[in-house]
């Protein structure tokens, strides 16, 4: 129990680093590494993770907030339909085979990639006020799903979005999609918990860990350039997708 639980601990800290370093949860770096250091199937690696990023959502959108770096209505609108879809997603998940979830992810890993490339790219198209409710409910349906199907925050979708399309800053757009984690991934995790795809033992180590690292990336990130730190994150995320993408599928 206690190698277990430093080593999640240990996955935690790492994950959490890289995910306060460019302002997600961590879920598609924690996921990798309970599956390939911890050997646990990959439908109970996304239940797990998708608990603990709870947490992180918790801890992370009152630093946030207290900084003022929350838009409350942006949250409210990507919450209401991300409630709505992740459920969905974690039931999805659940319906696929272990080698088809594998696949999916690493689809979802070289997607997320090309999104950290393409924000340094493109111009930011602020859309108008009345359009922008609809962009909110859009893009919290899509993250709910992906949220709730591959045990992540959602923050690699929501992020590009809200500081493309709707004009916010970096800052808001990462204090926003953590206040969003916590109720879309309450969600996921509570359907993920009810198929029994949640090691409940991992999370002692996996909560703690990437609570505190989350706060530690978060503060290296100041001293690190934004495109070196995507440069460095986007070529891990290829290498694991392309890993993923190449498991076999027995007969």
């Amino acid at each position: 129990m206690k190698a277990i639980t430093l080593s999640s601990c240990i996955i935690g800290l790492v994950a959490g680093t890289f995910g306060g370093l460019i302002g997600i949860g961590g879920g598609i770096i924690m996921v990798p590494l309970m599956v390939e250091i911890l050997k646990l199937p990959q439908h109970k690696a996304h239940g797990t993770s998708l608990v603990a990023l709870v947490f992180t959502g918790i801890s992370g959108s009152i630093t946030y907030a207290l900084n003022g770096s929350i838009d409350i209505k942006a949250a409210a609108l990507l919450a209401l339909t991300a409630i709505m879809t992740a459920s969905l997603g974690a039931r999805y998940a659940g319906s696929l085979t272990e080698q088809k979830l594998k696949k999916a992810f690493g689809a979802f890993l070289l997607f997320c990639a090309a999104l950290l490339f393409l924000k340094l790219y493109l111009p930011n198209v602020i859309v108008s006020d009345d359009a922008k409710p609809v962009i909110y409910l859009t893009t919290g349906a899509l993250t709910g799903f992906l949220s709730g199907m591959m045990g992540v925050g959602g923050g690699t979708i929501m992020i590009p979005v809200m500081v493309i399309l709707a004009g916010f800053t970096q800052h808001v757009a990462q204090g926003t999609s953590l206040l969003v984690m916590v109720p879309a991934g309450s969600i996921g995790a509570y359907t993920h918990w009810r198929m029994d795809n949640v090691e409940s033992k991992m999370l002692w180590g996996l909560i703690p860990g990437i609570i505190v690292s989350t706060y530690i990336g978060g503060n290296i990130a100041d001293i690190i350039s934004n495109e070196t730190l995507r440069l460095i994150f986007a070529s891990i995320l290829i290498f694991l997708g392309i890993r993923y993408l190449a498991t076999s599928v027995p007969e």
